[in-house]
């Protein structure tokens, strides 16, 4: 797959822009009703509520490529709280327990805080090549 390496700066941009679609969702679903889920309509001060709004502000800026590195630092411990709150109560395996996405999505986020967001991010018109 050399053919690939020369692109891989763009996919890591790619990465970082359907990421950050997929989260978006989740905080569109709590606070906008979009699309409408078992988890529309949470209070604003509640831990959901909270963790919506991450989602919501926090996937807009991974999606536009803008404070990438610190916001998906947050994510991810976003990320992994809710995995030891919500998911690894229930059981040992994230299979079991329906945990397998916030791992993904935590691991995700914290290579994105350590790689930054790519070539086509508000981060790299900004001057930050990373």
């Amino acid at each position: 797959m050399k053919m690939l390496e020369g692109f891989s700066a763009q996919l890591l941009s790619v990465l970082r822009i359907m990421t950050g679609l997929l989260f978006l969702q989740h905080g569109t679903t709590k606070f906008l009703a979009f699309p409408e889920s078992r988890h529309t309509g949470v209070e604003p001060f509640s831990l959901s509520g909270v963790a919506g709004m991450l989602e919501l502000v926090g996937g807009v800026l991974i999606v536009i490529g803008l404070f990438t590195r610190p916001v998906a630092f947050v994510l991810s411990g976003l990320m992994a709280a809710a995995y030891f709150i919500a998911h690894a109560p229930k059981s040992f395996f994230p299979l079991l327990n329906g945990g397998e996405l916030a791992i993904m999505y935590c691991f995700v986020f914290l290579y994105l805080s350590a790689r930054g967001g790519g070539p086509w991010s508000v981060d790299a018109m900004r001057g930050d090549k990373s």
